[in-house]
């Protein structure tokens, strides 16, 4: 099936790179014009490198070379009225808005003793409010459209608890309750909103950085270590697997799914 989402419009942050980039291009692939977001630059708690604006303007390639049209807006997602600002100028470059997708996040992971304010602060700012600014730049337009879908990124750690993550792990249940109170308030308005639970994702998130703060955790306390295997014989996922279950909520397939969560995550809510 072609066009899945043909002559749609999507907005999509942190998608310089990684599961962002992803969810632009198989979108664009389906037929939608995106508005794509990125702070772009670096955030003093991310140990991981971080992404810049030539990553954000090889996603506007990728996504034009799709023959769809992308809009470049670099912003931090903590910044609302920057955020709207690039949001209501995308829009009325490419017509409307049909599709959010709250992508944006990061993850600092560390013993919950070496856990400082600026990891908390960064990761809820990023995570939680960033993720209320998306929707609240995004749905007045989704409105003005008369329906639509919004999908936020949270994590297998927004079902299932996760060792050395206490600012990451509170921050994607958050997402996973935020997803659910705007379903209810969205609903009359005919949008729809879900929640997105990867596992492990292949990005520059998922590097050796973080694989080294995982193992100096499981060092002081080994028995949580297979609190993140998966069911499934496979030890990460790819930003393209979970950008399908982007593409379906997106599209009309997915029409009568509000207030859910799904769970591209390999079974390891399960163990």
């Amino acid at each position: 099936m072609a066009g899945r989402v043909a002559g749609k419009v999507a907005l999509i942050t942190g998608a310089a790179r990684g599961q962002g980039r992803a969810d632009a291009v198989r979108l664009a692939q389906e037929g939608a014009d995106v508005i794509v977001v990125d702070i772009a630059a670096t955030l003093p708690s991310v140990t991981y490198a971080s992404p810049t604006p030539a990553d954000l303007d090889e996603t506007v390639s990728l996504v034009e070379k799709t023959g769809r049209r992308a809009v470049r807006v670099q912003a931090d997602v903590r910044d609302l009225a920057a955020l709207r600002a690039g949001v209501d100028a995308g829009v009325a470059e490419l017509g409307g808005l049909d599709i959010v997708v709250a992508n944006a996040g990061i993850c600092v992971p560390a013993p919950w003793d070496d856990v400082t304010e600026e990891i908390f602060d960064d990761t809820i700012g990023v995570n939680v409010r960033g993720v209320w600014n998306t929707v609240m730049a995004g749905a007045p337009h989704l409105i003005q459209r008369g329906g639509g879908s919004i999908i936020l990124i949270s994590s297998a750690a927004g079902m299932k608890v996760q060792p050395f993550l206490v600012p990451y792990t509170t921050s994607k249940w958050a997402v996973r309750g935020m997803a659910k109170a705007f379903a209810t308030e969205l609903a009359r308005h005919d949008i729809r909103v879900n929640s997105v639970h990867p596992t492990g994702v292949n990005t520059g998130m998922t590097g050796e950085g973080l694989q080294a703060a995982f193992a100096k955790g499981f060092e002081r306390d080994p028995k949580l270590a297979g609190m993140l295997t998966n069911l499934l014989p496979v030890a990460i996922t790819e930003p393209e697997d979970v950008a399908d279950m982007v593409l379906f909520l997106a599209s009309d397939e997915s029409k009568y799914v509000t207030a859910h969560e799904l769970a591209p995550d390999a079974g390891v809510t399960e163990f």
